[in-house]
């Protein structure tokens, strides 16, 4: 059985269809097609039930899709072995957030590229969070707290945020100076989450409510700047407006716990070399440039 056939089928596996598995491998529906059909036909037997909204795995391909992957897994290891030492080939899709992935992270992708010419990097930057599975990403660059997931996450580096207001919204509203006051405030908010804080040595989660919402730290931080409400920010985001005085830090009594930056990547047994070797780079970044994020604590 061809290899890549194989990787194929558990591509369209984890991925949920043939589209979605087209996208990450970077090669046309129709060829995931063909080599699925190659892989059953060797088989005898039906892997995957094609529906309109995708494809869902047989009893079979549940029990097959097991094997393929540690046989590919195999196969990759096998190959990177043989490599000359350092040498990175192939493709890396990495997703990035677009707040600060293009000032802070990528300048360590070009430096990756520079140094390892047969290596294609394709880069999506955006704040949504990313399907990484579906969307056929082999990493992300993920900051501040770590959502829940089977993902898995390495620590590249740290990140301070702060809570910040407008002197006018202050001299409108007041500055809160308690966490039950806090949540009578207008919050800049990028969805549903919640805020945490330390009070002492205790974590303390607050919901809080407000009216204004995007899915862009920079659009909260210009929301925050114009007066509408009180933004929960990464340092990165708000140094240059508290450096001019068009927001201000509040609740310094209550500050915010460090977070990080994380890279995730899919589950499987492990980190292929391109995305261990952005991970160090990035590692490595972070202990070169400690000031990186603009702090201005």
């Amino acid at each position: 059985m061809d290899i890549e056939d194989l990787q194929t089928f558990v591509a369209v596996a984890d991925a949920g269809g043939v589209s979605a598995a087209a996208r990450r491998l970077g090669i046309s529906k129709s060829i995931v097609s063909r080599r699925l059909l190659r892989v059953e036909a060797e088989l005898g037997v039906q892997l995957l039930a094609r529906t309109t909204r995708g494809a869902a795995l047989t009893e079979a391909g549940i029990t097959f899709r097991d094997h393929a992957a540690r046989a590919s897994a195999e196969i990759d290891a096998a190959k990177e072995t043989i490599l000359p030492t350092g040498e990175l080939r192939g493709r890396l899709r990495v997703a990035m957030p677009l707040t600060f992935g293009p000032t802070h992270f990528a300048p360590v992708l070009a430096d990756m590229a520079r140094q390892h010419p047969q290596l294609h990097i394709h880069t999506s930057y955006s704040d949504r969070f990313v399907d990484l599975i579906a969307e056929g990403f082999d990493c992300a660059i993920r900051g501040a707290y770590l959502q829940d997931s089977n993902l898995i996450a390495k620590r590249v580096g740290p990140i301070h945020g702060k809570l910040v207001a407008s002197p006018d919204y202050i001299k409108a509203h007041g500055s809160p100076e308690t966490l039950d006051e806090l949540v009578t405030h207008q919050a800049l908010m990028q969805g549903t989450e919640a805020w945490q804080f330390m009070d002492g040595d205790k974590i303390v989660t607050v919901q809080p409510q407000g009216r204004f919402k995007a899915d862009s730290a920079t659009a909260l931080a210009a929301a925050a700047a114009a007066g509408l409400g009180i933004a929960w920010l990464p340092d990165c985001i708000t140094y240059g407006y508290v450096a001019s005085g068009a927001l201000v830090p509040i609740m310094t009594r209550y500050p915010v716990p460090p977070g990080a930056a994380y890279v995730v990547r899919p589950p499987g047994q492990h980190p292929t070399r391109k995305v261990r070797a952005l991970t160090e780079m990035l590692t490595e970044y972070f202990k070169r440039n400690p000031d990186v994020w603009g702090l201005d604590r």
